[in-house]
């Protein structure tokens, strides 16, 4: 199940792509279209200017705005930056180490089945396909 940070984040990316604007979009018009409290999309919009999805100026003329178009931008990043792994099971996290079970578990084919299935769905859609459908 995915946190309302994932959600929002997605809602803020959603929102910024639709603006079509070179200019810096105000966290306050964004948490407005939103109907989300700003100061928790502030929190939000922290995590996609560290992770590289957004950029940001303050003071006046300041705002967020994307940092690539938004066809540049899968789902799953988007959902990984905020979340974490989409990994069902810990062994099969990025990084994780080697499980003395694998040789032997019963699970394992069915957590990897899943987790792929789970990863090409969302790195296989667009921030563009939902901003256009």
């Amino acid at each position: 199940m995915f946190s309302t940070k994932g959600r929002y984040a997605l809602r803020v990316m959603i929102d910024l792509a639709q603006q079509h604007s070179e200019e810096y979009i105000p966290l306050k018009d964004i948490a407005e279209r939103q109907d989300i409290s700003k100061k928790y999309l502030e929190i939000i919009v922290k995590e996609l200017v560290h992770g590289g999805f957004v950029k940001g100026v303050s003071g006046k003329g300041g705002g967020y705005m994307l940092t690539r178009s938004p066809n540049e931008y899968s789902i799953g990043e988007i959902i990984e930056l905020m979340e974490g792994s989409l990994a069902p099971v810990a062994c099969l996290a990025d990084g994780a180490e080697d499980c003395p079970r694998e040789k032997v578990c019963k699970t394992l084919p069915m957590w990897a089945e899943f987790y792929m299935l789970e990863r090409d769905f969302f790195y296989g859609k667009k921030l563009s396909d939902i901003v256009n459908s």
